[in-house]
């Protein structure tokens, strides 16, 4: 195993490597890729009680010199080379790894590593956004002015834990403003993702930060329910099977599966064809691995041909080797994953049709470049059926038609809806529906995330609150 590169664990942003570690496979070889060091939950523990202490760092920059170090890091992140363990890493370097043991293309891989430098890059106005525009005495010191008024926050927790995913590298720019908001990490990777968080630190570290900010703990279950329990805050990120648990626990923010949605009104439904290109977008982009890719297509009318027009556009995607420039759908690790899949989505397929198998062939996973794939599916369905419900790891959705009047009720707990309509009645609905994160009163694909504005959950408002102040005039100013 010597010639396979070892993945520390960072404790407190310090190398330190674990008895018990995972060997990661390339997916098209199964050729050892990288050796992971392992945390188990005493070892978390400790950490996460060690957290109040290691905030002295953070405390100690103002906020302008947080967002420089952050701005530094994205330029590292996407051009530098950094250390890997006991060598070095280009970005290319990580584009390649990642590839090798997720699946995710290159050409996907770079999309999202530019997602990432450019939330570093702009963290000045994500930082504004989350805490809608407070100003930066506040953020300095906890209290100060706002409209000629005295306010305050308190943090809520000495440390961010983070149970990361293996889908896509994208969403790691959601847990990047907690360095600028001046609270530690404590980061559990993805099993087979472990690239993108030990990359980012390290890139953080280059760009100046302190390094007990950091701790990377890539571990199993036991260690992630440790961060959950101990963390006095948490992102939790997986399926319904994982998030389910936690859900309604105030100290943890869920990010489960998204049954994101395009809605067309009566008076879009007739024109589907021109929002072909916004529909096929947001189904696909990203390979459809994304809680924000739409999942479901609602519409009053003209539901059979739009199904029909979306398979025939989707059926130019198809597997291709990870280092193809046009590659756009992600491998599965292997074939047995990608048939299981398959083969659940066809054992619930009575009472609806497979509009992608009537327009391509009824071939779903097929192989290329060394990998197995799962190839887009349009799916014809009642809003009843269960596959109006189902969110799975590839460019798959559900057209469902229903009456005007099930549009917004019907479609259930969404993160993301794009509403195409003019009815301003229908608008003003979904405005009050209490089902929907986010939402698109315009042609934009539900994949197009503004990160000024969080898509689910505000992380400002998970770790600082505001608290009742008041504060003689000379003092407030200070």
């Amino acid at each position: 195993m010597s010639h396979v590169p070892h993945l520390p664990l960072l404790r407190a942003g310090r190398p330190y490597r674990s008895l018990t570690t995972v060997t990661l496979p390339d997916v098209r070889t199964g050729v050892p890729v990288v050796e992971v060091s392992q945390a188990h939950a005493g070892l978390v523990a400790r950490d996460l009680a060690a957290m109040p202490d290691r905030r002295a760092g953070l405390e100690a920059l103002s906020t302008d010199e947080l967002l420089a170090i952050s701005r530094r890091a994205g330029e590292l992140f996407a051009h530098g080379t950094l250390p890997l363990g006991e060598g070095e890493q280009t970005a290319e370097d990580y584009l390649a790894q990642l590839a090798s043991t997720t699946g995710l293309p290159v050409a996907l891989g770079r999309a999202n590593l530019e997602k990432i430098r450019f939330v570093l890059a702009e963290m000045e106005t994500v930082i504004a956004g989350l805490t809608r525009g407070l100003p930066r005495e506040v953020l300095d010191h906890g209290y100060g002015s706002l409209g000629g008024r005295p306010v305050a926050f308190r943090r809520t927790t000495d440390v961010l834990g983070a149970i990361l995913p293996s889908n896509s590298p994208g969403v790691h720019a959601l847990w990047l403003p907690a360095f600028a908001l001046r609270i530690p990490l404590a980061l559990k990777a993805g099993r087979q993702e472990p690239w993108t968080p030990y990359r980012v630190i390290q890139a953080f570290l280059a760009a100046g930060a302190p390094p007990e900010a950091f701790s990377f703990l890539p571990g199993d279950h036991s260690a992630s329910t440790e961060i959950l329990l101990k963390a006095g805050r948490s992102l939790l990120f997986g399926d319904a099977g994982t998030v389910g648990p936690w859900r309604g626990d105030p100290r943890i923010e869920i990010h489960g599966p998204g049954w994101s949605k395009v809605v067309l009104g009566p008076d879009a439904a007739p024109r589907w064809r021109d929002h072909l290109d916004l529909l096929a977008s947001s189904v696909a982009e990203n390979g459809g691995r994304s809680c924000v890719n739409a999942s479901g297509i609602w519409t009053p009318s003209h539901a059979d041909e739009l199904a029909r027009g979306l398979a025939e556009r989707l059926a130019t995607i198809d597997g291709r080797a990870l280092d193809d420039p046009q590659a756009r759908l992600a491998a599965f690790p292997n074939r047995a994953g990608a048939e299981r899949i398959s083969k659940h989505l066809d054992a619930q397929m009575s009472g609806a049709v497979d509009v992608s198998a009537q327009v391509r062939g009824p071939e779903r996973v097929v192989e290329a470049g060394g990998c197995w794939f799962l190839r887009p599916t349009v799916v014809r369905c009642p809003a009843d059926h269960p596959l109006a419900r189902t969110e799975l790891l590839f460019p798959f959705v559900s057209v469902v038609e229903v009456p005007r009047a099930e549009l917004v009720r019907g479609i259930g707990s969404s993160l993301v809806v794009t509403a195409l309509t003019a009815d301003a009645e229908l608008r003003r609905e979904f405005l009050a529906s209490e089902h929907v994160e986010r939402l698109n009163l315009a042609p934009i694909a539900t994949c197009r995330v503004s990160w000024d504005q969080p898509h689910e959950g505000n992380l400002f408002e998970l770790l600082y609150r505001q608290r009742a102040f008041a504060a003689p005039v000379a003092e407030e100013a200070a």
